[in-house]
């Protein structure tokens, strides 16, 4: 992955519309505003009348509500290290990480999701179980990862998708993203104005700014 794409983009910018999908019935739409540069680093605004959102830096993770630092904590997010910083850090780099987020990457086979052929990267054949990510054995990008996930009310399945790749820059952009929960659509999204390597100000990635840029930078 990391060598098939030498002029993957540096920078991101979209806005996306979210739908989230209720449980009981029903869709709640928002529109979410997202920033990244890689590796390592995301900033998304939940909630741009009430300043609420999240900033992902490296190794760590911010919550924000009302303006204000609601919350932080050590914390990865895969979808940033699998679809994005895979192509912008040493491979090394990604390795490690990944390792320490669980997979076992020395089990690899192989699979079709509409009609493409994937890689499975964490599995072997017929094992669903195991936190495994899936790749475009063509493009070579990430396009799926399974988790089951302990919660209060027991264990989950969570299955990601990445869909619709457009071409941009050096590399490509999923403008859609599908949640499941345990078979069950319950997050999509989808991007619209996007832009790659962009100029982006720090103050963007950096907690203690939060409210200075909050509901400005993309219009």
């Amino acid at each position: 992955m990391h060598g098939r794409y030498p002029a993957w983009y540096r920078t991101l910018r979209f806005v996306q519309t979210t739908t989230i999908y209720r449980p009981g019935g029903g869709t709640l739409v928002q529109t979410w505003p997202e920033v990244g540069r890689f590796p390592g680093k995301l900033r998304i605004e939940t909630d741009t009348m009430g300043q609420g959102g999240v900033i992902y830096r490296a190794d760590s993770v911010y919550q924000f509500a009302a303006g204000r630092l609601a919350r932080a904590d050590t914390g990865m997010n895969d979808l940033l290290i699998l679809g994005f910083d895979v192509y912008a850090q040493p491979v090394e780099a990604t390795v490690a990480v990944l390792r320490r987020r669980g997979f076992d990457l020395g089990r690899l086979s192989r699979a079709t999701l509409e009609g493409r052929a994937m890689w499975v990267v964490g599995a072997l054949p017929g094992d669903t179980i195991s936190k495994q990510f899936w790749v475009d054995q063509e493009r070579l990008v990430f396009v799926r990862l399974l988790e089951h996930r302990r919660t209060p009310t027991g264990m989950r399945l969570d299955d990601i998708r990445f869909q619709k790749f457009v071409r941009h820059g050096g590399g490509w952009v999923a403008e859609e993203v599908m949640f499941y929960r345990d078979g069950k659509p319950s997050l999509h999204e989808a991007y619209a104005n996007v832009q790659v390597n962009v100029p982006l100000d720090d103050a963007l990635f950096d907690p203690q700014a939060w409210t200075s840029v909050a509901g400005r930078w993309y219009k």
